[in-house]
Parts: C-alpha cells; structure tokens; sequence
C-alpha cells in the first residue's frame, strides 16, 4: 500500500486506516505471512480492524457475508493481478529486466487500484451496525480474529498473529478514529 492515493479513496476513513495501520513496523509481513499461509484476505483482515477500532465485534456469519461480498472480485482481479506481478518478479525470458520491471510496476498499481475498490465494497458495511458492542477495542480484534479463523477453518500462524494484535494495540493511543 501507498500514500499516492486520489479521491474518492482518499475520503475513505477505512482506506487511511488501513494505509497508516499496514505502514507500521512488521504489519505488512505479518499481513502477507496469514495471506500466504492461512489464505487470509488482508483486506477483509483490515476491515475486522477497523471494525474493532468502532468496538465491533463480528461472527462467524458476518465474516461470511462481508466475504460474499467481495470473493468474486477478490478471485477474478486481486489475485489474477497479485498472480502476474508475482510471476513478472524473477522477468520473463527474453524480456529485458529493465522493461518487465516497469510492466510490473504498472501491474502493481492496479493491483493496489483493485484492493482500494475491493475496500469500498466492504466499507459499504456500516461499521456501526455490523456486529455488536464490544468491551474494548482490543478484545473486538482479538473475537474478531477469532471468528475469521473460524470462517476459514484454520488458526492464524501465531507470529503472524501476534505482531497484528500487539500492532493493532498500541496502534489506537497514536491514532485515534478519524
């Protein structure tokens, strides 16, 4: 993720959450060891967090519907754009690296277009009606993420886990709900 954004994703209080939470230190690893590992949508990950900073508690039948909402396009252009900037990586035979690295950086730009739209079909989810009250931010991150292991049917690798929900924890005294 990047700053460079324009609007309307730049009025989008869930869109600047999730670009100051993935900056911080050892996010951005963490997010992509639970994609690679768990089959974690880091999007859906990200919205579950910015659901627990409104003190919003889901289950397991709310991570399905916001995930209803979004698999298709997640499946068709996240991934397929995700597939071929990851393959253009190494380059492409007779291709110089030069040119392939420009093309996949143009990939990777609508790759991050393809997320920020995925975003705003989730942020159509009123986060102040899904789910329920919780006692505390944190214990909404850490039920939430409790449910989406449930939804997938698999347990976070723990590091991964670790590093988001201490992140997420002292993420709140620096950046209060905008």
């Amino acid at each position: 993720m990047s700053e460079t954004q324009t609007a309307p994703f730049d009025e989008s209080p869930f869109w600047r959450f999730s670009l100051r939470f993935y900056a911080r230190s050892k996010v951005s690893a963490a997010c992509l060891a639970l994609q690679d590992a768990a089959g974690v949508d880091v999007n859906l990950l990200l919205f579950l967090l910015f659901l627990s900073e409104h003190q919003r508690s889901v289950e397991v039948r709310d991570i399905a519907r916001l995930d209803a909402g979004v698999s298709a396009w997640r499946e068709e252009v996240v991934k397929r754009l995700r597939d071929l900037r990851r393959a253009l990586k190494p380059g492409i035979a007779e291709i110089p690296g030069t040119v392939s690295e420009t093309f996949r950086g143009q990939i990777k730009r609508l790759e991050l277009e393809s997320e920020r739209i995925e975003q705003a079909a989730l942020e159509r989810f009123c986060a102040q009606t899904i789910g329920s009250a919780a006692p505390s931010r944190v214990a909404a991150a850490e039920a939430n993420f409790a449910a989406y292991e449930m939804q997938l049917g698999r347990s976070f690798p723990a590091e991964a886990r670790g590093v988001l929900l201490s992140a997420f924890a002292e993420f709140g005294s620096h950046h209060p709900i905008a």
